[in-house]
């Protein structure tokens, strides 16, 4: 009966009118169309440094070519899809006259689609099957476009094609991904059991793993020798039961990863070193390591080629370490702490304000502001008396960057920071108040690092590079005289001994200059600092803003810093920068032994050779309460007969006089608060206006 019926399929077969031809690609061009799902980042040298999906549909990698596909897998799918592949043009009568036989006397379906039959109907969407089967049609087709593309293809071409643009596993499609995804290696590597799992799986990508072991297992006996069935259960269990996982090949720059591949730009080069990216993010986590039960969480970093602007190394974060693996810490605004006192010091000593050697006050200070008194502290909680700039920067004190910046208008000290590529700071100087001396406007680490490789070109600022290949010219933005007295006191281990003492990790075993800052509350640790060949930049603190434990940027920083300057310099060297025109040494002495005599560097024209404490010069009369935009509360609960402000200046001599909305006060400043916004002006007794701010009363009868 059977043999009946195959002669009748057969003779069936040879008179059947001509098919009709669907257009097939070549090989080249099928191989060419295939996209990875997954976009490569390269480092400087063309090393792969990230892999990043950019497809949410599927997930494939590149084309394997055959020669790099394991034999075992091979000949196992070769078995269980199309046994006389090598012997047939594309359609194996036999194996398809036993399917219709099957059909027609069980009335159950069989396949008998040869790998070349499946490859044309991967290749022309007309052939996909229309529902659960394809129609009587498409299969005719199918079968011209098998014969047809065995005509123009290799059988290799046409097993590696096969192999390539099956579906494996839930989204894995292609041989590459999932011998990564399921079994973490490449195709090359695939032995016998993993090779009889995979090759099921073509049949039934998402039976469970009992039933992919069952058939693999029925496999394992009709191979050619039959192979055993061990360990195909556990092997199934335990490589089929999740979602396929396929992990990058490599993963060391998300951020610049997505910043710089798209759908549209699937490969990219960047200007990073895979070598030191790998170093940079590894230090990183060790350094979160050692601050183990501080309370420290993230981590970020950057390195710079001074030269050129190139990014060599980009951290965001720390990785797996990190409390929020998808911030990118070297982008995240965060309060600047120390770090932009060179840039306040820079500006007084390029208007010639203060020099090198000019004593600042490290006292007690205490300032009026709208939102309160403010008490600047220094790192150590204690005072030095009268210091030196160069000993007031190096040794990171906050008091004399104060009264720096009271030398001077805020307003000055943000364009200055504007100038320098501070995007992020967009208020004006009033919004800042004194307190951005300290760092209290919020920066990224991005921006801090080139504005710290501006001071290294001598007060040139350029553009930064993630890709490679790009130039654009500098801008001066700081005088190149001032920019080299500030650089020459980041890189003095002596002035910042009075702080930090002499053995700390921000002395180099080479010429380096290098500042730490810390934020209110210990939130967040800085460490900025270059070589003649490098700018390296660090933070360490927490995401959600949380304060660390009394981590400051030399301990939380500084030690991620040294070891990443250290690793840059293992063979390059570094030396000081030369002076340039404008700068003179001098041999000063300090009156009552104040500091220990030293050469020092000025602008031409600005040198002391004997540095003594100036006497008290008259000062100006200014409004210190209330200060400019304060608010004043009216309290409900007190008679307003008991309720007075005192307005009180500084420098007053006692001749001056108030004026409150136009209109004269009391001599002794003292005066009954009524809500509502007021102008307040001191004058001298000619009447010329000394000062004036605006102030608001809340609170009482028909108050605002």
């Amino acid at each position: 009966m059977r043999s009946r019926v195959l002669r009748a399929f057969a003779t069936a077969i040879a008179l059947a009118a001509p098919l009709s031809a669907l257009a097939l690609p070549s090989f080249d061009e099928a191989r060419n169309a295939w996209v990875s799902s997954e976009g490569v980042l390269l480092d400087r040298h063309g090393e792969v440094i990230h892999e990043l999906r950019l497809d949410p549909k599927v997930r494939r990698l590149d084309w394997v070519p055959l020669s790099e596909i394991s034999p075992a897998f091979t000949h196992t799918v070769v078995r269980a899809e199309d046994k006389r592949f090598w012997n047939h043009a594309g359609v194996d009568w036999w194996a398809m006259g036993n399917a219709a036989v099957d059909s027609l006397l069980s009335r159950k379906t069989r396949g008998a689609s040869t790998l070349s039959m499946q490859v044309a109907a991967m290749l022309q969407p007309k052939l996909k099957a229309k529902g659960a089967r394809r129609t009587v049609g498409q299969k005719w087709d199918q079968i011209q476009a098998a014969r047809d593309l065995e005509q123009h293809w290799s059988k290799p071409q046409i097993l590696e094609a096969y192999l390539n643009l099956s579906t494996f596993r839930g989204e894995v499609q292609g041989i590459g991904a999932a011998s990564r995804a399921l079994f973490g290696k490449q195709p090359s590597g695939l032995d016998e059991r993993e090779s009889l799992l995979l090759a099921v799986l073509l049949r039934g990508p998402n039976a469970p793993p009992a039933k992919i072991a069952e058939r693999a297992c029925a496999l394992a006996h009709i191979m050619e020798p039959p192979q055993s069935c061990e360990g195909l259960p556990t092997l199934a269990e335990a490589q089929l039961s999740g979602v396929p996982n396929l992990v990058p090949a490599a993963a060391l720059a998300p951020h610049v990863a997505r910043a710089l591949l798209s759908p549209e730009v699937r490969r990219a080069t960047s200007t990073l070193d895979g070598t030191l990216q790998a170093f940079a993010l590894h230090a990183a986590q060790r350094q979160l390591n050692a601050l183990d039960g501080k309370n420290v969480a993230d981590a970020a970093v950057v390195v710079l080629d001074n030269a050129s602007g190139e990014v060599l190394a980009y951290v965001g974060n720390a990785g797996a370490e990190s409390s929020a693996r998808f911030v990118d810490g070297v982008r995240a605004p965060r309060q600047a702490g120390s770090t932009l006192k060179p840039f306040l010091y820079g500006l007084a000593i390029e208007r010639k304000q203060l020099t090198a050697a000019s004593l600042l006050d490290d006292s007690p200070v205490n300032l009026t502001t709208p939102s309160g008194l403010y008490v600047p502290q220094d790192y150590d909680h204690d005072f030095k008396g009268l210091v030196s700039v160069r000993t007031a920067l190096s040794s990171s004190l906050n008091v004399p960057a104060v009264r720096t910046l009271m030398l001077m208008a805020t307003d000055d000290f943000v364009d200055r920071l504007r100038a320098f590529g501070f995007e992020s700071i967009t208020e004006d100087g009033d919004y800042y108040g004194f307190s951005l001396a300290l760092g209290s406007a919020e920066v990224s680490l991005l921006q801090l690092a080139n504005a710290y490789r501006a001071l290294a070109a001598g007060g040139v600022l350029s553009a930064v590079y993630l890709t490679p290949g790009q130039h654009a010219a500098g801008k001066r933005v700081m005088d190149a005289a001032a920019a080299y007295i500030v650089t020459d006191i980041l890189a003095d281990r002596s002035a910042r001994s009075v702080t930090f003492g002499l053995s700390n990790p921000l002395a180099t075993r080479f010429w380096s200059a290098v500042k730490t800052g810390t934020s209110k509350d210990m939130r967040d640790n800085w460490c900025v600092g270059f070589s003649s060949r490098y700018t390296v930049a660090v933070w360490v603190g927490n995401f959600d803003g949380s304060a660390m434990w009394d981590v400051s940027g030399v301990t939380g920083a500084a030690p991620l810093w040294l070891e990443l300057m250290s690793f840059l310099h293992q063979d390059v060297p570094s030396t000081a920068p030369a002076p340039p025109p404008g700068v003179e040494r001098v041999h000063v002495t300090f009156a009552e032994a104040l500091e220990a005599e030293r050469d020092e560097w000025f602008l031409a024209g600005t040198a002391l050779p004997v540095v003594a404490a100036k006497g008290d010069a008259p000062q100006r009369p200014s409004i210190v309460y209330p200060a400019r935009g304060e608010i004043i509360a009216v309290d409900p609960d007190i008679p307003p007969a008991s309720q007075r402000v005192r307005f009180r200046a500084a420098g007053a001599d006692g001749r001056e006089r108030w004026r409150l909305d136009g209109e004269p006060v009391a001599q002794d400043g003292f005066w009954a608060p009524r809500p509502g916004q007021h102008v307040l002006t001191l004058h001298d007794r000619a009447g010329e206006e000394l000062g004036r701010v605006e102030f608001q009363v809340r609170g009482g009868a028909g108050a605002p």
